[in-house]
């Protein structure tokens, strides 16, 4: 029944005509230049934090056992 709606309002908007498309403020090429340009700085900007985890030394991280959530890694070796 829904499958059979589907279909007879599809049917109904095919017959209808051709619509004409929405004006575009600029050539499809512009809007493809724009996006890659775009990516292109957001992949720099990503690519500019990659180091961030080389500015310090690695510091070992101590066992809380008042922490919440504490670490369970160790298995028992860092107490």
């Amino acid at each position: 029944m829904l499958f059979q709606q589907i279909a007879t309002s599809i049917a109904a908007q095919t017959e209808g005509g051709h619509e004409e498309l929405a004006p575009l403020w600029a050539e499809p090429w512009v809007f493809g230049i724009v996006m890659f340009a775009f990516l292109l700085v957001l992949m720099f900007v990503t690519l500019s934090y990659t180091n961030l985890g080389n500015r310090h030394e690695a510091v070992e991280e101590h066992s809380d056992p008042h922490r919440q959530h504490p670490n369970k890694h160790t298995h028992g070796q860092g107490h």
